[in-house]
């Protein structure tokens, strides 16, 4: 992108990048052995789908053609991946892949979300996104990010917040990711856009930032399911006091 200095969209690669491999680290370190022996796999999947994903974005195929209905990268970038998670939570191999993740390695992996606002706040003020989608106007993800060590370490490690407590934590982030996904929706260019048109959201149709919404989000998005379901399950489990 044209005027954007090249350091902020290097900081999203790096984003990029370590989110996936915490979350590679997370599968690694599975309950489960065969979940464990997977892990090369499952980084070459989603290596493979980051590359995928970079090559329609330097190609020009979502930011050409905005009136197209689906939004291109709704069709090709976002609903993958979705369905994708869908699938593993309707799979009884998916399903136990899903429980053998640690839910203390899945909470820590939250404060990428400090720095993906940082970014997004930088974007604003180069103008690729509207100011709405920083903390600075209506996002306020970044409280996920910044509470997460806490609720891993109290909360998971050390067992001082209630499992309720760290159930309604989850909620709020995905209720946060939800927010912030319903803006950049509404506030990029498309024959859906609502909002934002004086400054729209532009940034995520070109690379490295449409792995945002194609990737960051919909791990995320599957780290709070998964969170969710553990925490129900250990809730069904637990005995009733005396």
């Amino acid at each position: 992108m044209e005027n954007l200095p090249l350091p902020i969209s290097f900081l999203f690669g790096i984003i990029t990048l370590v989110t996936l491999l915490l979350f590679c680290w997370i599968v690694k370190n599975s309950d489960s052995k065969v979940v464990k022996s997977r892990t090369g796999m499952i980084f070459l999947i989603l290596i493979s789908w980051l590359m995928i994903q970079a090559a329609l974005s330097l190609n020009g195929i979502y930011n050409s053609n905005l009136n197209s209905l689906p939004p291109k990268i709704v069709l090709f970038g976002i609903l993958p991946p979705i369905l994708g998670i869908l699938l593993i939570f309707n799979l009884e191999k998916g399903k136990l892949f899903i429980d053998s993740l640690s839910l203390l390695h899945i909470t820590y992996l939250n404060i990428i979300r400090i720095f993906v606002e940082i970014t997004l706040h930088k974007l604003f003020l180069y103008k690729m996104v509207p100011e709405m989608m920083t903390f600075k106007g209506i996002n306020f993800d970044i409280l996920i990010g910044i509470s997460a060590p806490f609720i891993a370490y109290y909360g998971i490690r050390m067992s001082k917040i209630s499992r309720n407590m760290i159930l309604c934590w989850n909620i709020i982030g995905l209720a946060l990711l939800f927010n912030i996904v319903i803006i950049a929706f509404l506030s990029a260019p498309s024959p859906l856009q609502k909002i934002a048109f004086y400054q729209p959201n532009i940034a995520i149709l070109y690379f490295p930032f449409s792995w945002l919404p194609t990737f960051i989000v919909p791990v995320v998005l599957f780290g709070h399911l998964v969170s969710i379901r553990q925490l129900l399950k250990q809730k069904q489990v637990t005995p009733p006091q005396s």
